[in-house]
């Protein structure tokens, strides 16, 4: 690794915000202090976004890594959603004057994954951790480049995480469910679990007792991640004529739309009969019928501050303790949800 703004801070004794100042000539450091880090700068030859001779030359290479590790959740039906990631990180990894490359794993032995980040040359690694159990995160602490996990989150694991912040969503969309009259409420979530999933889950069980309505454990059940799992999964529920809430929470959008299909289908009116709402607002829910409500969260926003968490660690402060930043959501409200007023 190259020399980084911390090192020349330690070599200055002055703090990494006064070497920045320096760098990109803004007031607040002394005439002496100044000089002296000026000095340092040039004898460590430091090439910095704001000091390289050639300001088209690159830093270096970022690399997004998609692991599918069954693809139930990352699959075509979820190409639009990390497409709003990958734009964000190639705007953020532009303006650092780092270049981004796109690796996919389907279904590939993590050891394998582990074994190419450590050969790769790239200067950091972000992962999209949607599909990755803990084991599987953990098995990446063997790599010594900067690392940020995307789309997931696990205590203790000394990893930078970037996630949404599910609780805080997940209260949103049960207090409209509860706002609107609704005391009989399920949850539709997924047969294949991941740290996102497993959180929501909690979330409706404590949003529901903050409200202090009852959990029904016979309300809520699983399918299928993709589209046409959900819908023929939630076909197989109907046809058993069990009793339903009504209002369905669904982990997804997805799987919400999925399921809006069966109970369309089976002769249930969404919102009449049934309310629906979906989560992460894909564009499918605003051409559904109806309009499907759901939470809506900055992906773009998100992945910028991927590439802004790992460029800090490769330019400047690879041993800071690391990083849990979790992004709001906004409840986007359509016609899927029935006002029992």
């Amino acid at each position: 690794m190259g020399v980084r703004i911390k090192d020349i801070a330690e070599e200055a004794g002055v703090s990494p915000a006064t070497v920045s100042l320096v760098i990109n000539n803004k007031p607040g450091v002394g005439q002496e202090t100044r000089d002296r880090i000026q000095s340092i700068i040039r004898e460590f030859e430091y090439k910095g976004p704001s000091t390289r001779q050639n300001a088209n030359d690159e830093t270096g290479s970022i690399c997004f890594l998609q692991i599918a590790r069954h693809g139930h959740i990352l699959n075509r039906d979820h190409d639009v959603f990390i497409a709003d990631y990958i734009r964000g990180m190639s705007k953020e990894a532009k303006n650092e004057n780092f270049s981004l490359k796109l690796v996919t794993y389907k279904t590939t032995p993590i050891e394998e994954i582990v074994d190419y980040v450590q050969k790769s040359d790239d200067s950091g690694v972000i992962i999209l951790g949607t599909e990755l159990s803990y084991q599987d995160v953990e098995a990446f602490s063997v790599i010594e480049k900067p690392i940020v996990f995307l789309d997931s989150f696990y205590k203790y694991l000394r990893f930078d995480f970037i996630d949404m912040n599910n609780e805080d969503s997940v209260w949103q969309i049960i207090n409209n469910f509860a706002r609107k009259g609704h005391r009989e409420i399920g949850m539709i979530s997924s047969i294949h679990p991941t740290p996102n999933f497993r959180i929501r889950e909690a979330a409706f069980r404590e949003s529901l007792n903050r409200l202090e309505i009852p959990y029904q454990k016979d309300l809520s059940f699983s399918v299928d991640s993709t589209f046409n799992g959900a819908y023929t999964d939630m076909m197989e529920k109907l046809s058993k004529n069990d009793i339903l809430p009504t209002a369905f929470f669904c982990a997804n959008d997805i799987i919400a739309c999925g399921c809006l299909k069966a109970l369309t289908e089976t002769g249930y009116n969404v919102p009449g009969d049934i309310s629906l709402c979906g989560f992460d607002n894909l564009p499918i829910t605003s051409m559904s019928t109806p309009g499907m409500t759901t939470i809506e969260v900055s992906k773009h926003r998100m992945g910028r501050m991927a590439v802004q968490l790992l460029t800090d660690r490769i330019l400047e402060d690879a041993d800071s303790p690391p990083a849990k930043v979790v992004f709001g959501g906004k409840l986007i409200e359509r016609e899927s949800i029935r006002d029992l007023n």
